[in-house]
């Protein structure tokens, strides 16, 4: 009887010795993979702004899209109704446009952007020409959104993507 328990205190000390190393492998590997992503989320939803290429009910709509997620401050939202406006969105990291609105000065908009400036443009279904929607595949950090609620999520996966751990 006394082998046996010899036995099991051996057991236990293997097993608490396992445990011990999982535990800090599983710290590690969190820390590692998803920590910097949080940061990364943290940072961009705090310091990014964002440019909205809008106007009149669209603008409002999309403004209020982004306030009504509890995620974005409204002073980090730059409103751009006019082409005149455009300067405005100078070292902004992030723009939205909305298609209807600003189809005819999308080459305006892309040509301002950087190739690391994200683009998401809010089209309904079907509303960009093909030859259109080619010359938008081939610029870089462009998305096509036609619904709002994945305008957000494609939103919120650039800000991840664009923020630094600064």
């Amino acid at each position: 009887m006394e082998a046996f328990l010899t036995f099991l205190t051996y057991v236990g000390y293997v097993s608490t010795i396992i445990v011990i190393i999982s535990s800090i492998t599983g710290v590690v590997l969190w820390a590692r993979g998803i920590l910097p992503v949080l940061l990364r989320l943290g940072n961009g939803l705090a310091n990014s702004k964002i440019a909205v290429f809008a106007r009149a009910d669209n603008l409002s709509s999309i403004k209020n899209l982004l306030l009504d997620s509890g995620l974005f401050l409204e002073k980090n939202i730059v409103e751009i109704s006019t082409k005149k406006d455009m300067g405005r969105a100078e070292g902004i990291s992030l723009y939205i446009a909305s298609w209807s609105d600003w189809e005819n000065e999308i080459d305006a908009i892309l040509s301002q952007k950087g190739d690391k400036t994200a683009l998401m443009i809010y089209a309904p279904p079907g509303s960009i020409p093909p030859d259109q929607m080619a010359n938008l595949d081939e610029k870089r950090n462009v998305a096509v959104a036609n619904f709002r609620g994945r305008l957000l999520t494609d939103i919120i996966v650039s800000i991840i993507t664009r923020s630094s751990t600064r």
